[in-house]
């Protein structure tokens, strides 16, 4: 610790009654049309979700970040916020869910939890398809529900401009949050789910022309300069800072494609901090792996990938036979499935790597979700025996041998379960950890990358 902090950081963050009120849409749209005004934007989502932040990064063309309360704790989102936000003439925020739906029945780790620990201003966007002056009750409920609430604008998604028109006015008079703008209904802007979500933004190939059009829409029908008005109102910053130093120099390999593609920018920039190179490869398309001292393979869709990955035999065979050696792996999620012996699917079994023992396939519901604590129960590449860091589940897929090196606690229950596979050179699991949750896994993973590059040398 240096001492506290101070940091101006024009910033507000963008909130909603509950899912599916356009959040992703009107933010991608904000984010490129302030783009168009020549200013550097930062973007970070509020939560564990990893897509909403993938159309982020394509429309803003640098990592958007997640800002997550209970997997990281409220000093280090304010660290995280104040570290990529350093360079940005505005920070934009995006909440999860509804505004005060948080853990259980409290609104800890809330996009509201996140609004009033970084102090940024809120608008709330509002799905005004089928509403006229109720929109007013709406908002001054979500306004007036805690008094800390920050709510000061809003914009009024799915309705027509003489509709707009005429409500705004009362909606100002009823509430007294003032009404930045207003989107219609733009069916051609829609963008496509999957189970996990939305689909990611590298797969849909119109998405720039999207985003042109929400751009051009939020430049005709949206107070841009009013919002940069009220985020520059935003108080100073104030955290703690860490003194974080390098390890060593090692190179760790990121698996990063269409199969591989979840993951926390800000974990890969931890281990970066400590010592690391991270270097990315394709386990869709490279017959290799690059030379590495450590391997990093994150989560995604390899199901959707299965034939193609299992065809990939010279990387399956390499992989496998450098963990045997004690080359050090870090996997999560679709990561520790594609470590297993294969993927099921219709009777068919799809070769893996053949790492770690099981097989893995798709169920029709999800099988775990939410927030856990993890501890260990055994020393490993990544801590003690007895220590711990928050995580989360969201899957549909389930394996025949999760692993029990770990025990997984449900946030705010009873509930527990053995998870993961970990020894010495291995984390391999179903939860998926942020680094700055417990930054010392991230240095233990460096410094074992650190003896094995050691150990090559000396062979």
């Amino acid at each position: 610790m240096t001492g506290t902090v101070v940091q101006n950081i024009p910033r507000l963050l963008f909130a909603a009654p509950g899912s599916g009120s356009g959040k992703t849409t009107v933010v991608c749209a904000i984010l490129r049309a302030l783009l168009h005004k020549n200013l550097q934007v930062a973007a970070f989502k509020s939560g564990p979700d990893y897509i909403d932040p993938m159309f982020h990064s394509n429309v803003i063309g640098a990592k958007s970040r997640n800002l997550d309360i209970f997997l990281t704790g409220k000093e280090n989102v304010k660290r995280l916020l104040a570290r990529n936000s350093a360079s940005a003439d505005i920070s934009i925020l995006e909440g999860a869910m509804g505004f005060y739906d948080g853990m259980g029945k409290t609104v800890e780790a809330s996009a509201y939890d996140l609004a009033r620990t970084v102090k940024a201003p809120v608008i709330l966007i509002i799905n005004g398809k089928g509403a006229a002056v109720s929109m007013a009750a709406l908002i001054k409920g979500f306004k007036d529900f805690r008094k800390d609430s920050n709510i000061q604008g809003v914009i009024i998604n799915n309705v027509k401009k003489m509709t707009y028109l005429f409500y705004k006015d009362v909606i100002e008079q009823e509430t007294g949050v003032q009404v930045y703008g207003f989107f219609p209904h733009l069916p051609e802007c829609n963008l496509e789910s999957r189970h996990l979500g939305l689909v990611t933004a590298a797969e849909i190939g119109a998405l720039d022309m999207i985003v042109t059009k929400l751009a051009a829409q939020a430049e005709e029908s949206v107070d841009l300069d009013g919002l940069l008005s009220l985020a520059r109102t935003a108080e100073p910053l104030q955290y703690e800072p860490l003194d974080i130093r390098p390890e060593g120099y090692v190179r760790i390999a990121v698996a990063q494609d269409k199969a591989f593609c979840f993951y926390y920018q800000d974990s890969l920039d931890l281990l970066s901090m400590f010592g690391a190179e991270m270097i990315p490869f394709s386990p869709l398309q490279d017959e290799h792996l690059p030379a590495c001292d450590g391997v990093f393979l994150g989560g995604g869709y390899p199901e959707l990938y299965a034939e193609q990955l299992g065809r990939n035999i010279s990387l399956r065979k390499e992989l496998r036979e450098k963990l045997s050696g004690g080359l050090p792996c870090y996997a999560e999620c679709g990561g520790f499935m594609y470590l297993m012996e294969g993927y099921k699917e219709n009777g068919i079994l799809y070769p893996w790597v053949g790492a770690v023992d099981g097989t893995c396939r798709m169920t029709d519901k999800l099988v775990r979700f939410g927030y856990v604590t993890m501890t260990a129960g055994v020393d490993n590449v990544l801590c003690q025996a007895g220590d711990s860091i928050h995580a989360h589940e969201f899957h549909y897929s389930d394996s025949d041998h999760n692993g029990s090196d770990f025990t997984a606690s449900k946030a705010g229950r009873s509930d527990s379960w053995p998870a993961a596979r970990a020894n010495a050179t291995l984390y391999a699991g179903y939860p998926h950890l942020h680094l700055w949750g417990n930054i010392g896994f991230a240095r233990n993973f460096v410094r074992a990358c650190i003896r094995y590059r050691q150990k090559q040398v000396l062979n």
